[in-house]
């Protein structure tokens, strides 16, 4: 079986409500599609969150690469897409066109075996625990308190995770008040994580951590930015949470230099970032190597199925606006329960239909 056709494309799905972090305010939410389809007619996808500009990259740049090509080699594949954008820039958009790339082969590969990803990967288990994500700095303590408090009470996740460092750390007394929001919603026996996406110097990390933890934060997730690791490592050396980063890691070298620099408790990496599921479980047999902890950013319907692949997995991040435009764009998004999400033992691949017709009203490309 080869790859006769590579076809990308891109969707902009607005948000439900205004959202922000410590750095960056959004409404939407971009979204790269990649079909890979065989001469047998079989037909494979993938996908980032990425810039609209990916999909070029795909058109331009990968698509030579792959027509022609047996749909099994996907480790010669992966190399090959790696060695093509070399020119061009493999971090950050050339990164997400690869990973939507290897995904969409992935799962044409699990589909022409008649098997669900996770089974043709080889599982350690059927299910991956997640935590709860949104809690955006934008939202009023009422809406916080709906958020992360359904996930608790109604949807029974025993952990979840919301955003700090409001105004690049400018307020950090509404920080405060917030984290003991959040406590208050979610009841005292669920698990709280907090994430400044690289809001805070490191000082100042280390004395709102003190902080926090009068609120039974445990988790404190990019308190200074994941650009600079000795800053990382000392935060992490005067903090009693995890500390946690890795979602702007484009490739293993990243994360093999993060974990050389002990800049971590919790590794994490990002399937539609990070190259791919190659790439992917490169970045989990590197933090099983290095005894770290190890955990999924975003995605949440692909990160279930490669996640019980991972050797050591912590969580998978349940992120609303990820979990909202999946649910919206296909079909087979895995069933949660009892904090877990669960691929569907009987869909092959990743599971997942593109629901096209209403697909086609988000359609940006």
């Amino acid at each position: 079986m080869k790859i006769a056709t590579v076809a990308a494309s891109v969707f902009k799905i607005p948000t439900d409500l205004p959202e922000a972090d410590g750095t960056i305010s959004w409404d939407s939410t971009t979204l790269v599609l990649v079909e890979l389809t065989s001469d047998t007619g079989e037909t494979g996808i993938g996908f980032s969150y990425a810039s609209a500009a990916a999909a070029a990259i795909v058109r331009d740049t990968l698509a030579p690469v792959l027509c022609g090509q047996p749909v099994d080699d996907v480790g010669r594949l992966w190399n090959a897409l790696v060695a093509a954008v070399r020119n061009i820039g493999r971090q950050g958009v050339a990164a997400t066109a690869i990973s939507a790339a290897d995904v969409a082969l992935w799962d044409l590969k699990a589909r022409a075996a008649g098997l669900p990803l996770f089974r043709l990967l080889g599982p350690y288990r059927d299910g991956v625990p997640v935590y709860g994500s949104g809690g955006f700095t934008s939202y009023t303590d009422k809406q916080l308190t709906r958020q992360l408090g359904g996930w608790v009470h109604d949807d029974h996740i025993p952990r979840v995770k919301m955003k700090i460092g409001q105004d690049w750390g400018t307020n950090p007394a509404r920080d405060i008040e917030r984290v003991r929001v959040a406590r208050a919603a979610i009841g005292p026996d669920a698990q709280l994580f907090v994430d400044a996406n690289g809001a805070y110097t490191s000082k100042q990390a280390i004395g709102l951590a003190q902080r926090f933890v009068e609120s039974g934060v445990t988790y404190f997730e990019e308190p200074v930015s994941s650009d600079q690791l000795q800053e990382m490592a000392f935060v992490r050396q005067h903090t009693p949470m995890d500390i946690a980063a890795g979602e702007y890691g484009w490739d293993p070298w990243y994360f093999r230099e993060m974990l050389r620099a002990e800049a971590v408790d919790v590794l994490q990496a990002d399937v539609t970032r990070c190259l791919g599921i190659s790439g992917w479980l490169m970045a989990a047999q590197l933090a099983y190597a290095h005894a770290t902890p190890f955990s999924a950013h975003c995605s949440p319907a692909i990160h279930a199925q490669v996640g019980c692949a991972a050797p050591q997995l912590s969580h998978v991040e349940y992120f609303h606006d990820h979990v909202r435009i999946e649910r919206l764009l296909f079909d087979g998004f895995p069933r949660l329960a009892d904090g877990c999400l669960y691929p569907d033992p009987q869909r092959p691949g990743l599971g997942l239909t593109l629901k096209r017709a209403e697909a086609e009203r988000w359609s940006a490309g």
